[in-house]
């Protein structure tokens, strides 16, 4: 006669519980900080007029202005850069009646300089040429990756102090080598955002742009183990 012998239980063939499942999870942040040294301006001419030839030409000759007084300021061509233009139709309402009021032209530079310190001289001469709109100015730096770079090796080091901290509060050891790591956002904050509609024509106190500093931030999720 054959017996069978019972199953084992569940209990006495439970793994042990995998490293892998002592996880310590950390969010590291790392910033830089360094002074623009480019910036890049959008600003352009609006034209507009009954007639869409009129609106065309005034728009054509006064952007021409532009590009040349920015041209005697020793600009690189290659550096300035139509990024948009477009023709709207402009409409009157009347007792709900739509009434043809004329045509609206928008053509903005792009104008990308190597010397920071002369942007409000650029937005001036500009504006003193012709333009009356002034979309953005952005600084940055050439070679941003190089910044970023720096920003995640700290993160990188951030987040491994914080595993430390806590694993020494738990009484446990960390393995310093992380199991998983997620880059979780690249921020680039500009200093002292500057935005313009229309501007001011023939003012008489240049326009004081200050550039500031840069502040790249990289943040990193990242995953230890412990024993």
């Amino acid at each position: 006669m054959y017996y069978s012998h019972p199953l084992t239980s569940p209990a006495m063939t439970a793994a042990p519980l995998s490293h892998y499942n002592r996880l310590i999870t950390v969010t590291g942040e790392g910033k830089v900080s360094t002074a623009p040294k480019r910036a890049i301006i959008v600003l352009g001419v609006i034209t507009e007029s009954p007639s869409l030839a009129t609106a065309q030409s005034e728009n054509a000759s006064a952007v021409t202005n532009v590009i040349n007084a920015l041209l005697s300021l020793n600009i690189p061509r290659e550096q300035i850069q139509t990024v948009t233009y477009r023709i709207e139709i402009q409409y009157n309402y009347e007792d709900g009646t739509q009434i043809l009021r004329g045509y609206r032209v928008t053509h903005l530079l792009q104008i990308t300089i190597d010397r920071v310190e002369q942007t409000g001289l650029v937005v001036d001469t500009a504006v003193n040429s012709g333009a009356n709109f002034v979309s953005s100015i952005r600084f940055t730096v050439p070679n941003l990756e190089i910044y970023y770079n720096q920003a995640l090796s700290t993160a990188i080091q951030n987040a491994e102090s914080k595993a430390n901290t806590i694993a020494s509060t738990l009484g446990v050891t960390l393995i310093r080598t992380p199991v998983k790591i997620t880059e979780e956002t690249q921020v680039i904050e500009p200093p002292i955002p500057f935005q313009a509609s229309l501007l001011t024509e023939g003012a008489a106190v240049p326009t004081p742009i200050q550039p500031g500093e840069l502040e790249i931030r990289a943040v990193l999720r990242v995953q230890y183990t412990y024993f």
